[in-house]
C-alpha cells in the first residue's frame, strides 16, 4: 500500500496498537489499488526485520526436550537435573534476525555442527515492567513462527550460549504476525518441524514447562518490556543432537517449520 500515513517499518506499526490496523483497514476498503501480490512475485522479509534489542529465547522449556539436550552432553551448563526449576532466560543478536524463505548461512559455522529448533515467537505490544502472569496477555501483540539455529559446537564450547546462537542470519521468522485477537489462545497452537520433508518435531503449545505467562512474568521482573520484543518460546524435542549420533544440517537440507495457525517458514541451508 502506498500511503504516507502508514508507518514504514513493523516497529513503528506495532507502536501505534491497534490505530495502526484501523487506519489499515480503513486504507484497504477505500483503495482502488490492486493489493494482492502472488508469493511468488514477491520476496517476504522478517516481519521485524531489525528488531530493536537482542531476541529474548528460552532454553529447555519442553519436557522431553530438556531431557534430549541434558543427555546429549552439548549443555555444558547442566547441572543434575534436566527439567529446568526457573525459566533459562538467554538472547540472540539482532543481527540473526533472517525471512522466513531466506537460506540459512551454515557456512558461518566453522564447527560444523548447525542444528534446528521450531519455535513460537511472542511478540510485545505494549511496554511492562513487574507484569503479572495473570495480565501477561494484555502485553501480547501477537505471534510468529520462527527458527532458533543453533551451532551446537559453538554453544557447547562457549559455555554462554549466545556466540552460539547468533550467527548471522540465524533466526528465519516470519512468514507473519498474526495478532493475538485474531490467533486465539496458545495453548491450541500446533508446531511441526520438517528437515527434507521427514518429520522431526511435532507438539503442542500447550506442553511447555513455562507457559508465557510465566516467562512474560519473569522477564519483566528483570527487564523492562518494550514494543517489538521478540520472545522466542523454547523447543520442543526432536531436535539434531537428540539424535545418537546427533544429526547436524548440511548444505542443501530444507527445514520447515510450520504452527497451526500461523503458517510456516522453509529455510535452505547453505
Amino acid at each position: 500500500l502506498a500511503d504516507p500515513s502508514l508507518p514504514t517499518d513493523m516497529n513503528n506499526f506495532i507502536d501505534l496498537g491497534s490505530e495502526a490496523i484501523e487506519l489499515v483497514e480503513r486504507i484497504v476498503k477505500n483503495s482502488n489499488e490492486n493489493i494482492e501480490k502472488k508469493l511468488s512475485e514477491i520476496q517476504l522479509l522478517s516481519p521485524i526485520p531489525v528488531p530493536r534489542r537482542n531476541i529474548f529465547c528460552v532454553g529447555r522449556n519442553y519436557y522431553e526436550h530438556a531431557k534430549e539436550f541434558h543427555d546429549s552432553g552439548f549443555d555444558a551448563t547442566a547441572g543434575k537435573s534436566a527439567v529446568p526449576d526457573d525459566p533459562i532466560i538467554f538472547t540472540k543478536a539482532t543481527t540473526s534476525m533472517s525471512g522466513p524463505f531466506d537460506p540459512i548461512p551454515s557456512y558461518h559455522d566453522t564447527s560444523n555442527s548447525t542444528d534446528y529448533e521450531g519455535e513460537l515467537a511472542v511478540i510485545i505490544g505494549t511496554d511492562g515492567r513487574d507484569i503479572k502472569k495473570n495480565d501477561a496477555f494484555d502485553f501480547v501483540y501477537g505471534y510468529s513462527v520462527s527458527n532458533d539455529v543453533t551451532a551446537r559446537n559453538l554453544q557447547h564450547k562457549h559455555k554462554q550460549w549466545f556466540l552460539g546462537k547468533s550467527l548471522d542470519g540465524y533466526y528465519p521468522m516470519g512468514p507473519v504476525i498474526v495478532t493475538s485477537d485474531e490467533a486465539g489462545h496458545p495453548d491450541n497452537f500446533h508446531l511441526k518441524t520438517l528437515v527434507n520433508g521427514e518429520e522431526r518435531q511435532n507438539s503442542s503449545v500447550a506442553d511447555l514447562i513455562f507457559d508465557i505467562p510465566t516467562l512474560i512474568e519473569c522477564i519483566s521482573s528483570c527487564i523492562t518490556l518494550k514494543k517489538g520484543d521478540i520472545i522466542a518460546t523454547g523447543t520442543p524435542v526432536g531436535v539434531g543432537i537428540g539424535y545418537e549420533p546427533p544429526i547436524f544440517l548440511n548444505k542443501g537440507d530444507v527445514v520447515e517449520v510450520e504452527i497451526d495457525p500461523i503458517g510456516s517458514i522453509r529455510n535452505t541451508v547453505e
